[in-house]
């Protein structure tokens, strides 16, 4: 059973830095689009930043030049470095992965969600 594992998450003070990485579990052939979301409390969740098999990557204006999205295709895994935090960031964040199981099969696939919380 394939699932994608997030870890990084925590409380900082405003101006601060975070990095979350996100790499699935289980046995996997490749995984194509990998992304980040989140969630504030009584919102909807939104696209925070995006990144290809290629990597190429696309950014919600709000976060445009403090987070930078990576990933290391030889460990799976996708991370996003949280620069500049501002309280409007808190949220939880989940990532997102469209993988290729089989030769045949491909799903897309969400995380549990990790919670950032900015506030002094």
């Amino acid at each position: 059973q394939v699932q994608l594992v997030e870890s990084g998450g925590g409380l900082v003070q405003p101006g601060g830095s975070l990095r979350l990485s996100c790499a699935p579990s289980g046995s996997i052939f490749s995984i194509y689009t990998m992304a980040w979301y989140r969630q504030a409390p009584g919102k909807e969740r939104d696209l925070v930043a995006g990144i290809s098999s290629g990597g190429n990557t696309n950014y919600a204006d709000s976060v445009k030049g403090r987070f930078t999205i990576s990933r290391d295709n030889t460990k799976n895994t996708v991370y996003l470095q949280m620069n500049n935090l501002k309280p409007e960031d808190t949220a939880v964040y989940y990532c997102n992965a469209f993988i290729k199981l089989t030769d045949y099969t491909s799903r897309n696939f969400w995380g549990q969600g990790t919670q950032v919380t900015v506030s002094s």
